[in-house]
């Protein structure tokens, strides 16, 4: 299996990184696709890859909700950082997008929040247009939003890849027919989630992609515990049955897309 979006810095900062990676490989995860948000896990993340070639791969990104004041700079490094072409490059730029949960009380303060946001989405798309880089969306409370924002960046959908998606079968459609994807986590195996498993079903395997987005979101029976790569068989093997397929195949084509979208 290869869990398609984690963050894995926190296990880093923690020294448990090499228990987590050994849990992991015991489930059948053996490949990794770590998510960056801000200036410093990207950092880790290409420490990591050099480390763990062949097995850890990383996204380079500015996370809506990690956008300050110095939001300017803080684009402006991101995009030095793809100019300067690093020995082990990121796989996609993100995750990006927008996030209508976080925002401010105060509406006014809010719709600047919500303007940064735009700003930055925007130019992110643009970098990952002019890199030839897949992108991987966070949109939260944002759906309608995120999708206008990629149909005016002219990036193409098949690059695009809706992570942790938490939407239904409707917008599903609405992303499948413009050539994208979406990525599932844990959320799937809830209860309250049939949304969740709709949309799955909306998708097929055809596009699947499954993720932990750990260290949130913990798969059933897990739930409320902290989350990590190993967890993500228990996230198969319920997709597995959701779609009537055995797990074999589904461990199989889930890699299959992953590599294939993210070129690794």
């Amino acid at each position: 299996m290869i869990d398609s979006h984690c963050h894995l810095d926190a296990f880093v900062r923690n020294d448990e990184l090499d228990a987590v990676l050994e849990r992991a490989a015991a489930a059948g995860v053996n490949a990794f696709v770590a998510a960056g948000t801000n200036a410093e896990d990207r950092e880790v993340y290409r420490g990591l890859a050099e480390k763990f070639p062949g097995k850890i791969f990383y996204a380079a990104g500015l996370h809506p909700t990690e956008l300050g004041e110095d939001f300017e700079e803080q684009l402006a490094a991101l995009e030095a950082f793809f100019a300067a072409g690093p020995r082990l490059a990121p796989v996609a730029v993100g995750e990006i997008g927008l996030d209508g949960h976080w925002l401010p009380k105060d509406a006014a303060e809010a719709e600047r929040v919500r303007a940064r946001q735009r700003e930055a989405f925007a130019r992110q798309l643009a970098l990952a247009k002019k890199c030839a880089l897949p992108v991987v969306v966070h949109a939260r409370d944002a759906f309608r939003e995120a999708v206008e924002t990629i149909d005016a960046s002219g990036v193409d959908w098949r690059r695009v890849v809706f992570h942790c998606f938490a939407e239904g079968a409707d917008e599903m459609r609405e992303i499948f027919e413009r050539g994208g994807r979406a990525s599932f986590t844990g959320t799937l195996t809830y209860k309250n989630a049939e949304n969740v498993r709709a949309a799955a079903l909306a998708q097929g395997v055809g596009r699947l992609m499954l993720e932990t987005d750990c260290p949130y979101l913990a798969p059933q029976p897990f739930r409320g515990k902290r989350n990590e790569p190993a967890l993500l068989r228990a996230t198969l093997d319920f997709a597995a049955g959701l779609f009537g397929v055995p797990a074999a195949f589904l461990d199989e084509k889930t890699e299959e897309n992953a590599r294939a979208f993210f070129g690794i």
